[in-house]
């Protein structure tokens, strides 16, 4: 059942009080106008005697009240339709009126939305309604919200602060471990044991280095995106493809024109975090990742990465995509740092796209990413691959 809004609420209240302001008037002029006009003939007529006939005075009497009736009559079928005429006139000037208070909050619901629906945070928070007027209590919530959103965009820019100082401030004592440990490897007059537990430790010392980086472009992508041009991510996908090492996995590229407007670097970090994701959680033997670029029947690019791999529970999905959120069976077998799919969810979402996963059959994922689509400056295919949020439609052909 649809409510009514507050405009047609307050509409309603208007007409109504109004009607029954001037019901109540109506009826009381009706009252003292009737009692200003008695009827007499009726009493005159009852004094006379049996048989006789009423005289001139009786005539008249009856004339007057026959022009009471009617005046009463007259009273209230004309004043009936006058109040309906101005009952509809004040209800149109009411809905006028109500339109005119809530506009203030209009106001606020369109900034609220705008800033629900920007891809960056830091973006939509630092929009500011700033209400003019009276000091009132709409002009009061306003103020209130306007505070709300800066105490909120002063929390998110010093958390991202926060990461990217404390990721800079750490790269360097690892990037002189790094040396160092180097140094004490290739010397090669250390013993043995000496120079495993320095592999160890050079390989200990790398994860950290990919979990600095990792933070690094998950604060980035997470703030507006500075530089924007074309970009077609077929061109990503092949570059990706042939930079990656695979080891004995099988990449499958099929890469159609895909347009799309952005940050190339991002971009490009977001294809290859999809393909590193899926070498790395894949199969012993006979794995395999196919990596699909195209242009969607809507003119979104899309670019979707699929599997082999263990099987994914479906209610797992979600906490994929958090940052150092992993399955339990490869916290421990894998080396990544549990950042590639939030840094994929990050940029997709700051380039005003989105990004789906889907469990494959038989064991492995089918990530997809929608993008918003470009100017077609050269020509797009017509050939797509499913459609969304479908991506497990699009695993059946593997």
């Amino acid at each position: 059942m649809t409510r009514l809004t507050i405009r047609a609420r307050l509409t309603l209240v208007y007409g109504g009080l109004f009607l029954l302001a001037g019901v109540v008037l109506l009826t009381a002029t009706y009252a003292l106008v009737s009692q200003q006009l008695p009827i007499r003939t009726r009493t005159i007529v009852g004094e006379l005697p049996p048989g006789a006939a009423p005289g001139p005075q009786m005539q008249f009497m009856k004339v007057a009240d026959d022009l009471r009736n009617d005046t009463l009559d007259a009273l209230l079928t004309q004043g009936g339709i006058a109040l309906a005429i101005v009952g509809i006139a004040a209800t149109a000037f009411g809905w006028l009126i109500a339109g005119r208070m809530l506009q203030p909050l209009h106001r606020m619901t369109e900034t609220a939305r705008r800033i629900a629906h920007t891809p960056a945070p830091d973006r939509g928070l630092r929009e500011r309604i700033a209400m003019t007027g009276p000091h009132d209590e709409v002009k009061e919530l306003a103020d209130t919200f306007d505070v709300m959103l800066a105490a909120l965009d002063h929390s998110f820019d010093g958390q991202r602060r926060f990461i990217a100082n404390a990721s800079h401030e750490l790269r360097t004592p690892l990037t002189i471990n790094r040396a160092l440990l180097e140094v004490a490897v290739h010397r090669g007059s250390g013993s043995p044991e000496v120079r495993q537990l320095a592999d160890t430790l050079l390989e200990i010392n790398a994860r950290h280095e990919r979990l600095i980086d990792g933070l690094l472009v998950l604060a980035r992508s997470e703030r507006q995106v500075g530089e924007s041009s074309f970009v077609d991510l077929a061109d990503i996908v092949e570059h990706v493809a042939d930079q990656t090492p695979t080891g004995s996995v099988t990449v499958r590229v099929e890469a159609a024109e895909a347009p799309t407007t952005g940050n190339p670097v991002l971009l490009e970090r977001l294809v290859q975090n999809l393909v590193e994701n899926g070498v790395r959680h894949n199969t012993d033997t006979d794995g395999w990742v196919r990596v699909v670029s195209t242009t969607q029947p809507d003119g979104t690019a899309l670019v979707q990465v699929s599997n082999t791999g263990p099987v994914v529970p479906r209610y797992e999905i979600p906490g994929l995509f958090e940052p150092f959120r992993r399955l339990a069976a490869e916290r421990q077998a894998t080396g990544g740092a549990g950042l590639g799919l939030s840094i994929v969810r990050a940029v997709a979402v700051a380039h005003g796209g989105a990004v789906y996963a889907d469990p494959r059959d038989g064991g492995g994922l089918v990530v997809t990413v929608v993008l918003p689509g470009a100017p077609h400056e050269r020509h797009v295919p017509n050939g797509h691959v499913g459609a969304l949020p479908a991506a497990t439609g699009v695993a059946g052909q593997h």
